[in-house]
């Protein structure tokens, strides 16, 4: 063989091996390619609790942005975003679909403890990610090993009713409790966590109970009940439009409880605006994401990029609702994944990397709380603050504390 042949061989060996090496790099699979990512997820674009899809519009204008920027490693992120109006038997029907037919490489932010519930088994045996999903049950991450695929986001339902019930315990004399909550697991778990942070003292201390469904038109017999009871503390594990209902009824029947609404309620705009402002005076809740409308964000860089993004990419979304930021959040918290990822896009991966998180600050919580996962803490998000409404704008208390 001759120099110049010999040469030649060897480039081209080169060349074949640099191939091999570039296609062992890059690991695919269903939903993942060189130029494109596809996910999906459902949300209650119809029903009574339609008022938290925007979570899946922001999230879709946020991918907007990143893919107007060259997309993540190269690739465009498509959302696949379904209505399921908050029925389980619909979510495992639009799943299905994205699994089965749309070939999603993971299922990111769905909406939605009964929702989410209807699933698990189900894209746990399919072996498909079902991530940083947009409800705060506990038992999202309780279980790694039986679940490995499966992740929540928000700080749990449960920890959160832990706080409530520490502070009641540490702060309100005499407590007398009056409990709304939702009939499902998303309610039962925050009173799983209020009576755990009362402990022992919690059956003497809780003097009511009532629920409601979903599909209930009012709270009004409920709120009339828990007055009737005497409790002096109302504690309302409630959604949207159930807890304006029941701010607006308390006050109405001239019963002031000292009052504590979860933080998945208690947004200014959707809930307490509707509720009467007056009428939410100083109602107790939690915290982790920054409130646009509190004069010490004024000047925020975090905000102050939010608000110009809410202006270009969802002029239609209230920047003022909270569900937005935190559907921001989810959505960057999947891009952080995928940055972690590279080029290797197999489910197996994908899933390693969101239980790979370290000490991930995101512009819109508050300071203080970083986002920690790891193969055995499934709970990206595990510190909560209080806060107090004072008529215009919800007030922190104290320091950032978990349950």
């Amino acid at each position: 063989m001759s120099m110049q042949s010999s040469k030649a061989a060897i480039l081209a060996t080169a060349l074949i091996f640099g191939a091999g090496v570039a296609l062992a790099q890059n690991k695919y699979d269903p939903g993942a390619s060189d130029g494109e990512i596809i996910i999906g997820q459902t949300n209650p674009y119809s029903g009574p609790l339609s008022s938290y899809s925007t979570q899946g519009k922001v999230q879709a204008a946020y991918y907007a942005m990143i893919n107007e920027q060259g997309g993540v490693n190269g690739r465009k992120i498509k959302l696949i975003t379904l209505d399921d109006g908050y029925s389980p038997p619909r979510t495992v029907e639009q799943h299905r679909k994205m699994v089965e037919e749309d070939n999603v490489l993971a299922i990111v932010g769905t909406m939605g403890t009964p929702t989410n519930s209807a699933i698990i088994k189900y894209m746990n045996a399919k072996q498909v990610p079902q991530i940083f999903i947009a409800t705060g049950a506990s038992k999202w991450g309780a279980n790694p090993t039986e679940f490995p695929w499966t992740m929540g986001w928000y700080p749990t339902y449960r920890n959160e009713g832990v706080i409530y019930g520490k502070y009641i315990l540490g702060n309100i004399k005499d407590a007398k409790i009056g409990i709304l909550n939702q009939n499902d697991d998303y309610g039962k778990d925050f009173v799983n966590g209020l009576k755990s942070g009362l402990g022992a003292d919690a059956a003497k201390l809780i003097v009511k109970e009532v629920t409601y469904e979903v599909s209930d038109p009012t709270v009004d017999s409920q709120i009339v009940t828990l007055k009737d009871s005497g409790a002096n503390v109302f504690f309302s594990a409630t959604t949207n439009k159930v807890a304006a209902q029941a701010i607006r009824k308390a006050y109405d029947i001239d019963w002031h409880p000292t009052q504590f609404l979860v933080n998945n309620a208690a947004s200014i705009a959707t809930v307490l605006t509707p509720a009467g402002l007056d009428k939410s005076v100083g109602i107790i809740s939690t915290a982790y994401i920054k409130d646009p409308s509190d004069p010490q964000f004024a000047n925020d860089k975090g905000i102050a990029w939010y608000r110009e993004f809410m202006a270009k990419y969802y002029p239609q979304g209230d920047v003022n609702d909270p569900q937005n930021e935190i559907g921001i959040s989810i959505a960057q918290t999947w891009v952080q994944v995928l940055k972690q990822a590279g080029n290797d896009l197999t489910r197996d991966n994908i899933r390693k990397q969101a239980a790979n998180i370290h000490d991930l600050e995101l512009p819109l919580l508050l300071p203080g709380i970083l986002l920690n996962t790891s193969p055995d803490n499934y709970y990206p998000v595990h510190t909560m603050q209080l806060k107090q409404f004072d008529g215009t704008r919800w007030v922190l208390i104290g320091k950032p504390i978990s349950g």
